[in-house]
Protein backbone atom coordinates (compact mmCIF):
# COMPACT_ATOMS: atom_id res chain seq x y z
CA UNK A 1 0.00 0.00 0.00
CA UNK A 2 1.06 3.45 -1.11
CA UNK A 3 2.42 5.23 1.92
CA UNK A 4 2.55 9.07 1.49
CA UNK A 5 4.01 11.80 4.27
CA UNK A 6 3.22 15.28 3.64
CA UNK A 7 5.10 18.23 5.23
CA UNK A 8 5.00 22.31 5.46
CA UNK A 9 1.78 22.96 6.60
CA UNK A 10 1.67 26.03 9.16
CA UNK A 11 0.18 29.51 9.83
CA UNK A 12 0.90 32.01 7.65
CA UNK A 13 -0.32 35.87 7.06
CA UNK A 14 -2.60 36.64 4.16
CA UNK A 15 -0.53 37.12 1.04
CA UNK A 16 2.48 35.53 2.19
CA UNK A 17 3.52 31.61 1.08
CA UNK A 18 4.09 28.00 1.99
CA UNK A 19 5.15 25.38 0.12
CA UNK A 20 3.87 21.37 0.89
CA UNK A 21 6.20 18.70 0.05
CA UNK A 22 4.83 15.03 0.03
CA UNK A 23 7.59 11.80 -0.46
CA UNK A 24 5.42 8.42 -1.85
CA UNK A 25 6.84 5.30 -0.37
CA UNK A 26 5.78 1.76 -0.91
CA UNK A 27 4.52 2.49 -4.81
CA UNK A 28 4.24 -0.83 -6.30
CA UNK A 29 2.73 -0.24 -10.01
CA UNK A 30 2.73 2.82 -12.55
CA UNK A 31 2.11 6.49 -11.01
CA UNK A 32 -0.54 8.16 -12.53
CA UNK A 33 -0.88 11.33 -10.98
CA UNK A 34 0.17 12.99 -8.03
CA UNK A 35 -1.90 16.10 -6.24
CA UNK A 36 -2.89 18.21 -3.67
CA UNK A 37 -6.61 18.38 -2.77
CA UNK A 38 -8.02 20.16 0.22
CA UNK A 39 -11.01 20.42 2.98
CA UNK A 40 -11.71 23.50 4.67
CA UNK A 41 -14.44 23.68 7.61
CA UNK A 42 -17.91 22.56 6.70
CA UNK A 43 -16.47 22.04 3.08
CA UNK A 44 -16.72 18.81 1.26
CA UNK A 45 -12.72 17.59 -0.01
CA UNK A 46 -12.17 19.29 -3.32
CA UNK A 47 -9.07 19.05 -5.94
CA UNK A 48 -6.43 21.83 -5.85
CA UNK A 49 -3.80 20.69 -8.26
CA UNK A 50 -2.34 17.56 -9.54
CA UNK A 51 0.22 16.66 -11.87
CA UNK A 52 0.29 13.49 -14.41
CA UNK A 53 2.75 11.29 -15.15
CA UNK A 54 3.43 13.08 -18.61
CA UNK A 55 4.21 16.66 -16.76
CA UNK A 56 1.10 17.98 -17.67
CA UNK A 57 -1.39 19.87 -14.21
CA UNK A 58 -4.35 20.45 -13.81
CA UNK A 59 -5.56 23.16 -11.30
CA UNK A 60 -8.96 24.52 -9.39
CA UNK A 61 -9.95 27.97 -10.89
CA UNK A 62 -9.46 29.50 -7.51
CA UNK A 63 -5.80 28.79 -6.81
CA UNK A 64 -4.72 29.35 -10.86
CA UNK A 65 -1.70 31.76 -11.12
CA UNK A 66 -0.96 31.33 -6.96
CA UNK A 67 -0.30 27.51 -6.72
CA UNK A 68 2.61 25.88 -8.52
CA UNK A 69 2.37 22.02 -8.38
CA UNK A 70 5.86 20.06 -9.41
CA UNK A 71 7.06 16.61 -8.94
CA UNK A 72 10.68 14.58 -8.81
CA UNK A 73 10.30 11.93 -10.01
CA UNK A 74 13.34 10.68 -8.92
CA UNK A 75 11.81 11.40 -5.53
CA UNK A 76 8.54 10.58 -5.90
CA UNK A 77 7.82 13.56 -4.14
CA UNK A 78 4.82 16.39 -5.32
CA UNK A 79 5.24 19.44 -4.00
CA UNK A 80 2.71 22.54 -3.72
CA UNK A 81 4.40 26.38 -3.60
CA UNK A 82 1.23 28.32 -2.47
CA UNK A 83 2.01 32.43 -2.82
CA UNK A 84 -0.54 34.79 -2.38
CA UNK A 85 -2.42 32.95 0.63
CA UNK A 86 -6.00 34.18 0.99
CA UNK A 87 -8.26 33.16 4.61
CA UNK A 88 -10.46 31.54 2.12
CA UNK A 89 -6.87 28.67 1.41
CA UNK A 90 -7.52 27.93 5.45
CA UNK A 91 -7.86 24.31 4.99
CA UNK A 92 -6.70 20.72 5.79
CA UNK A 93 -4.42 19.91 2.89
CA UNK A 94 -4.56 16.05 1.57
CA UNK A 95 -1.65 14.71 -0.47
CA UNK A 96 -3.03 12.22 -3.13
CA UNK A 97 -1.53 9.55 -5.85
CA UNK A 98 -3.13 8.11 -8.66
CA UNK A 99 -1.50 4.44 -9.28
CA UNK A 100 -2.49 1.43 -11.06
CA UNK A 101 -1.24 -2.09 -10.03
CA UNK A 102 -0.23 -3.14 -14.06
CA UNK A 103 -0.92 -0.87 -17.29
CA UNK A 104 -3.98 -3.33 -17.79
CA UNK A 105 -5.62 -1.79 -14.11
CA UNK A 106 -7.82 1.07 -13.73
CA UNK A 107 -5.57 4.01 -10.53
CA UNK A 108 -6.57 3.56 -7.31
CA UNK A 109 -6.26 6.89 -4.97
CA UNK A 110 -4.29 6.81 -1.88
CA UNK A 111 -4.33 9.47 0.62
CA UNK A 112 -1.91 11.32 3.38
CA UNK A 113 -2.66 12.22 6.74
CA UNK A 114 -3.31 16.15 5.91
CA UNK A 115 -1.60 18.77 6.79
CA UNK A 116 -3.25 21.75 8.11
CA UNK A 117 -2.47 25.21 6.43
CA UNK A 118 -4.05 28.30 8.20
CA UNK A 119 -4.07 31.57 6.53
CA UNK A 120 -4.78 34.47 9.35
CA UNK A 121 -4.39 38.00 10.25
Amino acid sequence: QVQLVESGGGLVQPGGSLRLSCAASRIIGIIHAMGWYRQGPGKQRELVAEIFSGGSANYADSVKGRFTVSRDNAKNTVYLQMNSLKPEDTAVYYCNTKVAPTPWDQAYDSWGRGTQVTVSA
